[in-house]
This record gives C-alpha cells, sequence and structure tokens, in this order.
C-alpha cells in the first residue's frame, strides 16, 4: 500500500516569529508602502531571533531601565518605565527574563493587565551608544517566592519589591541609531568629571614641582655669580 500524502498542515511551514508584531493588516501597509520584500526575505529565515545570545545578555546586563509594556482584556495599552542598577532585568536561561517589582504608585495596572492578557512587550534604551532592544513575548506575576525574589534581587539595592516579574521571549530585534539623542547617566559623567579633576590635580602638582626647581636652580645660579 502506498503512504497516504502528507496532509496541507504537514506541509506548512511554521510561522516566522517575527508575526508577533507583523500581523496581516501590518503586512498589508508593507506592501502598500514597499517595504515588504525586505521583511519577506527576512522570514523566509524564520524571522526574527527567538533565544538570548550571549550579545543580548550583555547588552541588558548593562541596562539601568527600560519600557514594559502590556495590554488590558479589550486591549488598552499601558506602558511603565522600570529601573534599577546595572543587571537588575536578569537572564534566567536563553528564552527567559525576570526582574523583581519593585513597590510604586500601587495602581497595579501592569499587574491587572497580565491578570487577563499575558502578551508584553520590553524596549530597552541605550542613549550613550544610541542601541535599542525590542522583546516580544509573555509575562507572568510570581508572588510570594522569596527563593526567586532574592535571585532577582540586586545586590545592596535600597528599595522594596513585591513580587516578580517572568517573561517568557517570543522574539527580539534591533533597531538603527537613528533619531536616537545622544544622553549619559549623571553618575557616569560624575566619575569622568572626577577622573579629570583627579589629573588635574596631579598635572599641577607636577607643574609647581618643575617650577620650584627652576627656582632653585635660578637661586643657586645667582649666588654663584655673586
Amino acid at each position: 500500500m502506498l503512504p497516504s500524502p502528507p496532509t496541507m498542515e504537514s506541509d506548512q511551514m511554521p510561522a516566522p516569529s517575527s508575526d508577533v508584531a507583523f500581523t496581516p493588516s501590518v503586512k498589508a501597509v508593507q506592501e502598500k508602502r514597499g517595504s515588504r520584500a525586505h521583511f519577506v526575505k527576512m522570514e523566509a529565515r524564520g524571522g526574527w531571533r527567538t533565544a538570548i545570545t550571549p550579545d543580548l545578555a550583555a547588552f541588558l546586563a548593562e541596562a539601568r531601565s527600560f519600557y514594559f509594556a502590556t495590554a488590558s482584556a479589550d486591549g488598552q495599552p499601558y506602558v511603565q518605565h522600570r529601573g534599577g542598577p546595572p543587571g537588575f532585568l536578569r537572564v534566567l536561561d536563553e528564552h527567559t527574563l525576570g526582574f523583581a517589582d519593585y513597590k510604586g504608585n500601587r495602581q497595579y495596572i501592569t499587574t491587572g493587565n497580565l491578570s487577563e492578557n499575558g502578551k508584553a512587550f520590553i524596549f530597552v534604551m541605550d542613549y550613550s551608544r544610541r542601541r535599542r532592544v525590542k522583546l516580544w513575548g509573555q509575562a507572568r506575576v510570581v508572588a510570594g517566592d522569596d527563593g526567586l525574589l532574592a535571585r532577582l534581587w540586586p545586590e545592596d539595592y535600597q528599595a522594596r519589591a513585591e513580587q516578580v516579574v517572568l517573561f517568557a521571549v517570543a522574539a527580539w530585534d534591533t533597531n538603527c541609531a537613528q533619531h536616537i539623542p545622544q544622553m549619559f547617566h549623571a553618575e557616569d559623567v560624575g566619575h569622568t568629571l572626577q577622573q579629570f579633576q583627579a589629573r588635574i590635580r596631579e598635572l599641577e602638582a607636577q607643574v609647581a614641582a618643575l617650577k620650584g626647581g627652576e627656582k632653585s636652580s635660578s637661586e643657586a645660579a645667582a649666588g654663584s655669580a655673586g
């Protein structure tokens, strides 16, 4: 007996990861405005990256803040800012991020949204190097897990945490530097200024020593002449 022909479902290729953002309506706009062909080539390779690479992990380890987007069940979007010391957004494995959720204004919009709609988005900006990373995925709140909270808690950080947020990465992509203003953290600028000031003091001391040596030499020469 000949084997049965494959079903249409088995013939279909899995949807590219970029479909998390490139919905049919988005693709229609791309087609209308002439960019669709470019993204078709990217989709043929599977779309955006889905695993957290060493380069991405290193980028996230330096992040002091990010923007976290969620939406209610009926699609009302909300974006909140999350900040902390470098590394507070932790890579738990090649597909999972986590962070301690500090106590804020107690509106709980993000927590409420995630209770009914797990779709979420993380946007990380590095203004000093003019880089940005976009991550799509599913997020969930974990409360009452002291061990996980301790694992995600930034060392010596003074804040109060209420819960943990875990983020399963579905896809991620980077953007070009176009239109990103270059800005620097005040503490980084302050550290650099301190280094310059220390160097200036060192050079001033060297100049003073050289002038003192020249003065001594001049006085000695004047004494010999007298």
